[in-house]
């Protein structure tokens, strides 16, 4: 008898919450209290009106534990809706970076060229340092910041994915 594993796969959850005190502890101890990784967190308030906040998160499971992730944020007294968008159907995602690099001569025309074919900007330059400012995809940034090793990377900040639905639809 062969069983098959079901693979894990990444997903990108939006989760629309009420804006008070307590709710990301409350997902986040729902994350670590079941042990599932969060690959990227991002939370901002999306309607002060109505003070709702969305949630983008980023994690790796099977199809069983991606359900599992779903129902118990839907048990959330401060959540109002959650939408897997990895399986919904296309969205766009995006994260922003800030990297700082620590070079001159030929190490500095290069990160330039680099930084160059990546569309990152500088938004902050000394004689022997740079900061640049990167926005895509993940893996893009996974990329850029590779690259920029070996040229005098010295560090790294990312903001984590954010992400929406295409479309006309709300989340």
């Amino acid at each position: 008898m062969i069983i098959e594993k079901k693979q894990e796969a990444r997903h990108t959850i939006a989760v629309l919450v009420d804006n008070e005190a307590g709710v990301l502890a409350r997902v986040i101890g729902l994350f670590s209290g079941r042990g599932y990784n969060i690959e990227s967190l991002t939370v901002a308030e999306v309607n002060p009106r109505n003070k709702l906040s969305r949630i983008t998160i980023v994690t790796i499971g099977t199809p069983m534990i991606i359900e599992q992730i779903k129902a118990q944020l839907r048990r959330l007294v401060p959540v109002r809706k959650v939408s897997d968008l990895t399986a919904e159907g296309p969205y766009v995602e995006r994260e922003l970076a800030l990297v700082k690099l620590k070079g001159t001569g030929e190490a500095r025309r290069e990160a330039l060229q680099i930084a160059g074919i990546f569309r990152a900007r500088v938004v902050d330059s000394t004689n022997e340092s740079f900061v640049f400012e990167i926005v895509g995809h993940p893996g893009k940034l996974d990329a850029f910041v590779n690259l920029m090793r070996p040229v005098g990377l010295v560090d790294v900040s990312r903001a984590g994915v954010v992400a929406i639905a295409r479309g006309s639809e709300p989340l």
